[in-house]
């Protein structure tokens, strides 16, 4: 399957793959593109929807997200600040490929605990 593609230039320093997933890659970026794929949500709501991040990196990686064009922030009111985060076009087309990677962790994730708890046991120093 994967020799039916040309090998990508993922190893140079400017590749375009590089540079995305440097954006995407990283679990709180995904996981806020998951929350925002269902409908807008105000701050308070996303964090309040995804359990253990914090305020300093809900923020960055809203404002990442929102740089690179993923995610629009829309004032609803000035007084009191009201803020609502959506996915944009582009964000959009980022929900298939993370479904298909939902997808793979619910077929292999037993595995993947039996290979990491073999390694841990085999590795572990007592």
């Amino acid at each position: 399957m994967i020799n039916d593609f040309p090998e990508p230039e993922i190893f140079t320093l400017n590749c375009p793959t590089q540079q995305i997933l440097d954006v995407i890659a990283d679990k709180w970026s995904v996981i806020v593109l998951y929350c925002l794929a269902y409908r807008s949500r105000r701050y308070s709501e996303i964090q309040h929807h995804i359990e253990g991040i914090s305020q300093k990196v809900l923020t960055q990686t809203l404002r990442k997200l929102e740089r690179h064009g993923l995610v629009e922030r829309k004032v609803l009111s000035k007084m009191p600040l009201s803020v609502e985060y959506s996915l944009t076009s582009l964000g959009k087309t980022l929900i298939e490929p993370l479904l298909s990677l939902a997808s793979w962790t619910r077929e292999h994730f037993c595995e993947v605990v039996a290979s990491r708890d073999r390694y841990d046991q085999q590795n572990s120093y007592q």
